[in-house]
């Protein structure tokens, strides 16, 4: 096998130049991107805006909103927002706006309310708290409300950090 390469080594030789350059011209002087058509865009010079979206500009809102009574009943909802009658639970850390809300379905509203519970109301509001469960334990609510409750921000700030 030798002596066959050493005779026809120029044969070898241009047999793989000619492979390469046809692997080449296979593989990218073929794949050249063409443009064709003159297709022009809203943002181009010359043309007009688009009136794609004029109907849904022009059509009248899909939800009106209720006219208010002079006297609307207190929910849950409005307590919340309004946070007329609760504390603002979200200053516990690791209790954002969401479990703010399900603590007020649950009647849930004062630091004072968190710092009384005992180990059988942690057993069952955590198992009402769905994938948010285990971090009344985790992030210390109780430690955090009876500082709060009690206004004492200085004792609360050394222990977990700067409200």
């Amino acid at each position: 096998m030798m002596e066959l390469v050493e005779a026809n080594w120029v044969l070898f030789l241009a047999a793989l130049l000619i492979g390469i350059a046809v692997a080449w011209w296979i593989f990218v002087a073929t794949r050249r991107t063409r443009v064709t058509g003159d297709r022009r865009d809203v943002l181009d010079e010359g043309t007009e805006s688009a009136n794609r979206n004029q109907a849904l500009i022009d059509a009248p809102p899909a939800v009106h909103e209720p006219e208010k009574t002079v006297a609307e009943p207190i929910t849950v909802e409005s307590q919340i927002a309004g946070n007329t009658s609760g504390d603002d639970l979200t200053r516990i850390k690791g209790l954002g706006p969401k479990l703010r809300d399900l603590l007020a379905t649950l009647g849930v509203t004062r630091f004072e309310q968190i710092a009384g519970w005992t180990e059988e109301d942690i057993d069952r509001i955590d198992a009402q708290l769905g994938r948010f469960e285990g971090r009344i334990q985790r992030d210390d609510w109780i430690g955090q409300a009876r500082h709060l409750a009690a206004g004492d921000t200085a004792a609360y700030e050394a222990q977990f950090g700067k409200l």
